[in-house]
């Protein structure tokens, strides 16, 4: 009777560990098989190219100031066209020049705390020309050339043109997809390191796009869009998350 208890026992301590070990066994494979995949790899990939400027606009202002309004306007109503006519010979069409409105500001007599008084003094009348062109290099040139107008006697200020590249969206598109390739290539050296290999996209967080002027190394959180060289930089920067297998 006791050796049958004692069977009894030692059969059901067999069938107990049996079950742990397969229930070890198979909540392992669970554990093992769920967490498969979990892992990912979270990298950065980015792109850059050099564009040359295909638009230009630039502006020159004419400016004169007399005690009277009609002399004022007198010498500005002459010099404007003056100018108009050196940008025409320079080679600008006449349908890339644009003439502003004038401006008109009263000058009044300061008194010796330096507050204005209500005497008036004088008149200033300011004109502006703005050339809009896809002749980049040339319009650079005139910029730079226009000041010799003084020496003809005409009060003109050139400003400093501004530079863009008008395909910038289609580019931007060609960059992310630059970016995105850098960011696999990234990925896949990574993973096959520790003998693994890269997944599906689990997610994907486009950076800012940066315009800078050739070779610059100037980068900002909010992106920079630089007008001031003819020659630009542009970086595209993208985080990707690859899942693992």
């Amino acid at each position: 009777m006791n050796e049958e208890k004692n069977n009894y026992w030692f059969n059901a301590g067999v069938a107990l560990a049996i079950g742990l070990v397969t229930s070890s066994f198979v909540f392992g494979w669970f554990y093992a098989n769920s967490k498969k995949g979990d892992e990912a790899v979270t990298v950065t990939g980015s792109a850059r190219k050099r564009i040359k400027s295909d638009l230009v606009v630039w502006s020159a202002g004419v400016s004169y100031q007399a005690p009277q309004l009609a002399d004022a306007y007198r010498s500005l109503s002459e010099s404007v066209p003056r100018v108009r006519q050196y940008l025409i010979g320079k080679g600008i069409a006449e349908n890339q020049i644009t003439i502003s409105s004038i401006s008109t500001t009263t000058l009044k007599k300061q008194d010796e705390n330096g507050g204005e008084t209500s005497e008036i003094t004088g008149y200033s009348l300011r004109q502006q020309l703005d050339v809009r062109s896809n002749e980049v290099d040339k319009i650079a040139q005139i910029a730079r050339e226009a000041t010799e107008l003084i020496n003809q006697g005409i009060l003109i200020e050139s400003n400093s043109p501004q530079y863009y590249y008008t395909p910038l969206g289609d580019l931007k598109v060609e960059m992310l997809g630059e970016a995105a390739k850098d960011a696999k290539i990234r990925a896949e050296k990574i993973a096959d390191s520790t003998g693994n290999s890269i997944g599906a996209v689990r997610s994907a967080r486009m950076g800012v796009m940066q315009i800078t002027a050739a070779d610059s190394t100037e980068v900002s959180d909010a992106g920079i869009s630089d007008t001031t060289t003819i020659d630009k930089d542009v970086t595209a920067v993208v985080n990707i998350s690859f899942a693992v297998d």
